[in-house]
């Protein structure tokens, strides 16, 4: 069964996320709040982690639309080919936010996403989850665990998250509340932004 940690967003304990990124490094699932809904996370490293995320979602691994959770735009460079002054002011502006940027991904994918030719870059504004990533030095990948056929509080109650979901992952955090609404999503791997759908966060940023 999994654990279930409680951590405060205004001020994350630097033991319970300690705790929960030796989770991720030993190939642990994690759910974890974002500034949108909560997101179920592994270490992006982890091939096992990776496969077991993709079962559960019912999808094989290389055809998995999964985001990098990063905790700033310094881990652009590893995942994501060059990016022009436009598209990188554009990114400054809106994160960390509630968006999702669709990028061109370059050659240093992990092995499992090498068929991709764009990734889904993610910097959240939540405390838990940016300290998170930077404690555990890579990105996580991550997926909404929203569904649409469930109850809207089964992915904003952690407690009603935790019954769900504990016999499946290793670790729920509660970070509080969710909201109940995913990322805006902005595919900007061509010629122009092109928005994929519009979430909690604001279009005004184009």
């Amino acid at each position: 069964m999994a654990q279930f940690i409680k951590i405060y967003a205004d001020k994350p304990n630097e033991a319970a996320i300690a705790k929960v990124v030796k989770v991720l490094k030993d190939g642990g699932l994690v759910i974890y709040p974002t500034d949108t809904v909560y997101g179920l996370g592994c270490d992006i490293t982890n091939t096992k982690a990776l496969e077991r995320i993709a079962k559960i979602k019912g999808i094989k691994l290389d055809k998995a639309n999964f985001s990098f959770v990063c905790h700033d735009l310094s881990n652009l460079s590893d995942y994501v080919k060059q990016i022009d002054t436009a598209t990188f002011k554009l990114l400054k502006r809106a994160l960390p936010g509630p968006y999702t940027f669709i990028l061109p991904g370059n050659n240093n994918l992990p092995k499992e996403f090498k068929k991709k030719t764009t990734v889904g870059i993610r910097v959240p504004d939540n405390a838990i989850a940016l300290e998170i990533v930077r404690q555990l030095g890579n990105p996580i990948v991550s997926t909404s665990i929203h569904d649409d056929d469930d109850v809207i509080e089964y992915t904003t109650d952690p407690e009603l998250i935790f019954e769900k979901w504990q016999n499946l992952v290793d670790l729920v955090i509660d970070g509080g509340y969710g909201d109940n609404m995913g990322s805006t999503i902005i595919d900007l791997s061509g010629d122009e932004p092109i928005v994929l759908r519009v979430g909690k966060g604001s279009l005004d940023i184009l």
